[in-house]
């Protein structure tokens, strides 16, 4: 796998703005967190080399020093809504982070319950957190928010939230995902703080789009297409480039809401201290690519990813159209099409010469190897035996599973497991593997190369069932698939 980021670098100057931030206020900072903390692989596909734990990492240079609000909507425990990534309700995901955060040395403070209105679920979430001994507070709709400040910088506005105690200089608010209130939770503390004589400041982290990058560089581009479903644009922060005299990137809801917020921070402090949306970020990001290059292919595969993703989703009923035509509209902008991606063109061609569905996958030094679907194994787990013999130096004749192996399994499915698919799976194939590794040669040397696949991007002529998606996760490959189901 090519890097194009310095992941220790990252690490070393971004904490070191977050502590200059804090400073600034008077030694306490709300820092509202944006995007997903343990796992961002959007970041690392699109940044190759940074780590998908990177914010946790570099926060944990300051967890002596943090705290952590867990903001999650009373809106989301009403519907029960979901985490398509963990397929947990966003109640159980709070309890989750709580957990992860604390396994990793982290204080967690509290849980806030946000646009509470007197939902009966709400009520009954605050009295299971009571019970696990974990403090919880509640903040209320408030009338015209974001837009009516006199009243949301009063007693009857931010001033009728409970207010959050908080013991140490850095509070990060997070939440299990979008629209559960994290930045009018830092913005009621401010307001609360003040009056209590409490010197408090807010900044933001959030790693796209990139401030210090051109707005129609790949990176920024591939935010877009990530964000396809909300409609999120990438723009030009005009307050910026008035303050300074200087282009910086931000994106149409930070700059629409700036307004308000600037009034909202004049309404608590008299004046605001920030001057733009982009101000109000702390993101080093764009100062810790290395090899832009890497990065500009890596994001181009990505938006390319993204558009194949969208597809599947619409064909499997769950998607829609305008996402897949903004993403569409987005290859104009990167100067590419689903050709750029080597894997796609390979796999398609071979398809139609064989008749079947097919599979590619591109090496770290540019190898194109291919499998097709057969009696006995489905196009992916074809590729990966393929790949892996490939770079062990194996010839591509031998094979790896005996066929009187792959036949029982086979059996087992259809008639004990009441399958309808007697091909071999990806993960039914790699733990033959490892059983045969134990005594053949082969076997073994193979099953060493998997760690190699990390990086490599796969492209399927079919869509893939859940198994096969999760293994290419777990070996770290780039998959894309056609939206075509397996006949």
């Amino acid at each position: 796998m090519k890097y194009g980021f310095d992941n220790d670098k990252y690490l070393k100057i971004q904490s070191e703005h977050i502590k200059e931030r804090i400073a600034q206020f008077g030694n306490k900072l709300y820092l509202e967190l944006g995007g997903k903390l343990f796992d961002d692989h959007h970041a690392s596909r699109v940044l190759p080399g940074f780590q998908p734990d990177s914010k946790l990492r570099m926060l944990h240079q300051l967890s002596d020093h943090a705290e952590i609000v867990i903001v999650i909507s009373a809106v989301d425990i009403e519907k029960n809504k979901v985490r398509n990534d963990l397929g947990i309700t966003y109640d159980m995901d709070v309890l989750r982070l709580r957990t992860e955060f604390q396994n990793r040395g982290f204080m967690v403070g509290s849980v806030v319950i946000t646009h509470y209105n007197g939902q009966g679920s709400a009520d009954a979430f605050r009295k299971r957190l009571e019970k696990m001994g974990i403090k919880s507070y509640v903040h209320y709709l408030i009338d015209g928010y974001p837009t009516n400040v006199d009243l949301i910088a009063s007693d009857e506005g931010f001033g009728r939230n409970d207010y959050i105690e908080t013991s140490r200089p850095l509070v990060i608010v997070t939440a299990p995902g979008p629209g559960s209130g994290k930045m009018a939770v830092c913005l009621s503390q401010l307001y609360n703080e003040q009056k209590r004589g409490v010197e408090a400041g807010y900044a933001k982290f959030e790693t796209f789009p990139v401030w210090s990058l051109p707005l129609k560089h790949p990176v920024n581009i591939a935010y877009e297409a990530a964000t396809a479903d909300l409609n999120d644009v990438n723009m030009i922060d005009p307050f910026h480039l008035e303050a300074y005299g200087k282009t910086a990137i931000n994106y149409n809801r930070d700059i629409e809401i700036f307004p308000v917020l600037n009034a909202l921070f004049e309404g608590i402090y008299g004046e605001n201290p920030y001057k733009s949306p982009t101000d109000m970020g702390v993101n080093m990001v764009g100062f810790c690519i290395d090899d832009n290059d890497v990065c500009c292919d890596a994001s181009k595969n990505e938006i390319i990813r993204r558009y194949y993703t969208a597809l599947n989703r619409m064909a499997a009923g769950d998607g829609n159209e305008a996402e897949v035509s903004k993403i569409a509209l987005l290859f104009k902008q990167a100067k590419i099409d689903v050709t750029y991606r080597r894997p796609v063109v390979a796999a398609k061609e071979r398809a139609e010469r064989d008749g079947v569905p097919c599979s590619a996958i591109e090496l770290a030094d540019g190898t194109i190897i291919t499998a097709q679907s057969s009696t006995l194994l489905g196009p992916s787990a074809a590729l990966i035996l393929n790949a892996i013999k490939h770079l062990a130096g194996i010839d591509h004749a031998v094979k790896l599973i005996p066929q009187d192996m792959i036949e029982p399994i086979q059996y087992m499915k259809l008639n004990y497991l009441s399958g309808r698919n007697p091909r071999l799976h990806t993960d039914e194939v790699l733990v033959a593997l490892a059983v045969l590794s134990t005594h053949d040669e082969n076997c073994r040397r193979a099953l060493e190369k998997l760690p190699e696949l990390n990086g490599c991007q796969v492209h399927s002529t079919v869509m893939l069932g859940e198994v096969d998606h999760k293994i290419f996760k777990k070996l770290g490959v780039g998959l894309t698939c056609d939206p075509t189901r397996k006949k």
